[in-house]
């Protein structure tokens, strides 16, 4: 499989890269809008350990759905770096590692967003403490887990800065594409600073959910220029 993809058209893999990317999207709003945002109730330790206790299938769903992000965010590493390697392999390379920093964050704090389950679940072992500092310990590592996913957007905010720094240079996409991209990054970057980017989530998450609305329609309805791409490839490698 591997080597079929390596071996595919640019225009191909730009759009299974556009199909990789919508479905990043749908995967990550689903589990943050209709789980997790459902059942976590900020500052209210009881009212969430109830949630999650009454309703742990779906619990259970949004942390699978939540790796299928990440495995779709990281396939969307790899094809953009095959794609926009023409342009800079030095920077396309900095920006996939940038990347995959960002998942292996964003991974690794959905254990905390997973770890409720087992504080809650009366185990014997847990028995050293009370009902009360239980469910305060599950608020605290679902609160952990939002952390490492803003940590994980600043990383995915210099991810679309260079990204969109390699599309405007390009000569295969849009160049406003590339503007997009740059100024979402922009955006995330304000996660540096936790306390900021989560007082403008909801802009910034406005801001980029449009960028990337329209660069996943492009690829997924144009691709690349195709000629372009190889004609920029070529001149790379001379």
């Amino acid at each position: 499989m591997m080597e079929r993809m390596a071996e595919a058209s640019p225009h191909l893999k730009a759009r299974i890269a556009g199909a990789f990317y919508l479905l990043t999207m749908l995967t990550g709003i689903f589990a943050q809008a209709f789980v997790s945002e459902r059942l976590v109730v900020s500052g209210d330790a009881a009212a969430t350990a109830t949630n999650i206790l009454t309703h742990k299938s779906l619990f259970q769903l949004g942390f699978t759905v939540y790796l299928i992000e990440m495995v779709c965010n990281v396939a969307i590493t790899a094809l953009f770096y095959e794609l926009l390697k023409p342009v800079s392999r030095s920077v396309s390379l900095l920006a996939a590692f940038l990347s995959l920093v960002g998942c292996a964050i964003k991974t690794f704090s959905r254990l905390f967003y997973i770890a409720p389950l087992f504080i809650l679940g009366g185990a014997h072992y847990l028995s050293v403490f009370n009902l009360e500092q239980l469910k305060a310990l599950a608020l605290l590592f679902l609160k952990v887990n939002d952390h490492g996913a803003g940590v994980a957007l600043a990383f995915f905010g210099f991810y679309a800065l260079l990204t969109g720094y390699l599309i405007f240079r390009s000569t295969f996409l849009p160049r406003i594409l590339g503007v997009w991209s740059a100024v979402a990054g922009l955006g995330w970057l304000t996660f540096l600073s936790p306390t900021l980017g989560y007082r403008l989530f909801p802009y910034l998450a406005a801001l980029g959910l449009l960028g990337a609305a329209a660069l996943i329609l492009w690829l997924l309805v144009f691709g690349v220029n195709e000629q372009r791409w190889k004609e920029q490839s070529n001149a790379a490698v001379e």
